[in-house]
């Protein structure tokens, strides 16, 4: 079977920053030659104060489509207890069709409690917010390829619903699912998937992905047709300060130091990060996304673009 190929994206998080900052960043990463470009799916901001202005995800997506031309483009991932699944596809097959076929729909159980419970959402419980997505995909999956669909689950009712017009991509865009849980959330990726996400160190995503394949081989799905993506920061040929402070962030989120989450962020000179890219596709990922921010950093996001991506393809 032929090595798949590398790939690179960048998510931006739609949080404190101008709808101007937004659509710049995203024609020049499209420019630029990224393979994928992403936002986030939040109401509030995350990590940093909620009452920060924040702007929601699909309706700044569908600007961006007619923005871009070349990048694939999606969301990374799309709370499913936010919107019903037919509601979903819906947009997910206009979105295709505005995107001229460069869209992938991302998806996940959900996670950020005050968001829920501000807005009036249910936030069930893990094992039922679980049960929820995977009676969702089939929905999803069931509107963006059959005349109807009809589902009766404990969680959606679904009678005869008519999804038209399909979308572009046949059978339909590829769906991203995000998340590590390792009896239940992996098992849905490895049954649904077409792309699957983690933020975790190359050791760590082995291990997952060798998980993704023991469920495959009990659902009957073969692994190898699940793209494996990694979502890090990004800190290219930065300042010692910048760089301290993006490895402290991150240690804090971890619960770990920063000299042991290094090896987890696109850090250093080009050596360094080429060193990086070795030993995630050495651990079975084969797409690296960066999560950004304001401030962006665009010098460097073009540096990497301009120096490390065409190193990694031998260009």
């Amino acid at each position: 079977m032929a090595t798949p190929p590398i790939r690179f994206g960048i998510q931006t998080g739609q949080q404190t920053v101008e709808w101007a900052q937004l659509l710049a960043l995203w024609q020049k990463a499209d420019a630029w030659g990224y393979d994928s470009l992403w936002n986030f799916d939040h109401f509030y901001p995350i990590f940093v104060d909620p009452e920060g202005p924040c702007l929601e995800s699909w309706t700044t997506l569908a600007a961006l489509a007619q923005a871009t031309r070349r990048a694939r483009i999606g969301t990374m991932v799309s709370g499913n207890t936010y919107r019903h699944p037919c509601v979903t596809a819906k947009m997910a097959a206009t979105l295709d069709h505005v995107s001229g076929g460069r869209f992938n729909l991302g998806l996940g159980a959900g996670w950020f409690e005050r968001e829920h419970r501000d807005f009036g959402i249910d936030f069930k419980t893990v094992p039922r917010r679980l049960e929820a997505l995977e009676e969702a995909l089939q929905i999803i999956r069931g509107m963006l390829t059959e005349p109807r669909t009809t589902l009766h689950g404990r969680h959606y009712t679904v009678t005869d619903a008519i999804g038209f017009p399909k979308p572009v991509q046949r059978p339909h865009p590829p769906i991203m699912i995000g998340g590590t849980g390792k009896k239940v959330l992996l098992r849905i990726v490895a049954q649904y998937a077409d792309m699957w996400n983690a933020s975790a160190a190359p050791d760590q995503m082995r291990a997952l992905i060798e998980l993704i394949a023991r469920h495959g081989e009990r659902v009957r799905r073969d692994p190898a047709k699940i793209e494996k993506t990694v979502l890090i920061p990004l800190c290219y040929r930065a300042a010692p300060e910048r760089e301290q402070f993006v490895c402290q962030v991150m240690a804090s989120m971890r619960q770990t130091t920063p000299e042991q989450v290094r090896p987890q962020i696109m850090i250093g000179q080009k050596q360094e990060c080429l060193d990086t890219v070795e030993r995630y596709a050495r651990a079975g990922v084969t797409h690296f996304i960066f999560m950004l921010f304001v401030p962006f950093f665009e010098d460097e996001i073009q540096a990497f673009a301009e120096e490390v991506i065409p190193a990694v393809r031998g260009a």
